[in-house]
């Protein structure tokens, strides 16, 4: 490995860029007088082994250290950089990469950003059920049924309601199989049994009974956002992206079927959603609220359910609300209805 390089530098500007492996911030300081400076523009995971970085100009590396600490096999250099590794870091693990590159007039940019090795067995899974209400110890919840066998690394859950910040959750690596129940706890409330606190656990292993809570399942894989924040709404949007932006499942949520949505986040998510093939009207086209899951009538204990016997039309014709007391997070929906 290079040692990493320490220089005095004439100008400095920080600025925060998004990055394509959509872990956080990319940090990149230019150094140097030119106009002409490059700039850095993305990352991304391109294989297990196999990392790329997009600048404006052709540049060359001057140092660059992972952390983890991985092994690069060979650096090809340019506008775009690409890093073949020694070894897979394992499926989307998180790493932190720092890169300083210089183009051909001089000028140094440094690098340090974020990023997901890249999750070559991503499974097919389909969001199961949801509850949008809160009545503590019971919170909002996303589950998932798993339809193929894979690992749940760097897949991302987005809540479009949530605006300010709709990535919610971002699974790290996690082998699960087919069949299998995954239940995203939205809020992590305070609760106490005869033992003492309940231990909310991210089950990352084969057992599957070591979180504790309302709603947690000894046989499903519970995984819990911390904080008491409000992260789902009845009208709502709820999509899973892959590492490469690619929708692998979403529901749209209306409690009120209005000629339009009446909020650009949520007009702007079904026509992501359509764009994708992920949601549509029964009609295929672009959904509005009334081609959405009504959710009116949904409780603590009613929610919204897939119906698990027929196929994914990516409709809310796929959808019903159970009734009273049939809440059945990790556990198949029951086929009661409202």
């Amino acid at each position: 490995m290079m040692k990493y390089f320490f220089g005095v530098l004439s100008v400095c500007v920080l600025l925060c860029l998004g990055c394509a492996c959509s872990t956080g911030e990319a940090a990149s300081q230019i150094l140097g007088a030119s106009s002409e400076a490059p700039v850095f523009l993305s990352c991304k995971a391109v294989t297990e082994t196999e990392i790329t970085f997009e600048f404006s100009l052709p540049v060359k590396v001057v140092s660059l250290r992972f952390s983890p600490a991985i092994e690069v096999d060979s650096i090809e250099e340019g506008n775009i950089v690409r890093v073949n590794l020694g070894e897979s870091p394992g499926l989307g693990e998180k790493l932190t990469a720092d890169l300083l590159a210089e183009d051909a007039h001089g000028n140094t940019i440094n690098v340090l950003v974020p990023l997901r090795a890249r999750n070559s067995r991503v499974p097919s899974l389909q969001i199961n059920e949801l509850r949008t209400e809160y009545s503590k110890p019971k919170a909002e919840f996303i589950e998932f049924k798993i339809l193929t066998a894979g690992n749940l690394g760097a897949l991302r859950v987005y809540i479009a309601g949530n605006y300010k910040a709709p990535l919610v959750y971002e699974f790290v690596p996690v082998e699960v199989k087919a069949g299998e129940y995954v239940v995203l706890h939205l809020r992590t409330t305070e609760e106490t049994n005869k033992d003492g606190p309940a231990k909310k656990l991210d089950e990352l292993e084969e057992k599957l009974d070591e979180s504790g809570g309302v709603d947690a399942s000894p046989t499903a894989r519970d995984f819990w956002v911390p904080g008491l924040t409000e992260l789902l709404h009845k009208a709502d949007a709820v999509y899973v992206l892959d590492q490469d932006d690619k929708v692998l499942d979403a529901v749209m949520l209306s409690d009120d079927p209005v000629a339009w949505w009446n909020k650009d986040y949520l007009a702007d998510a079904a026509d992501f959603l359509f764009k994708q093939d992920a949601w549509k009207t029964a009609e295929g086209k672009i959904s509005d609220p009334a081609g959405a899951v009504n959710s009116g009538k949904t409780t603590v204990t009613r929610t919204i359910c897939r119906d698990e016997t027929i196929p994914n039309t990516r409709t809310a014709a796929d959808w019903y609300i159970t009734a009273n007391s049939s809440a059945t997070p990790g556990t198949p929906n029951n086929p009661k209805r409202y």
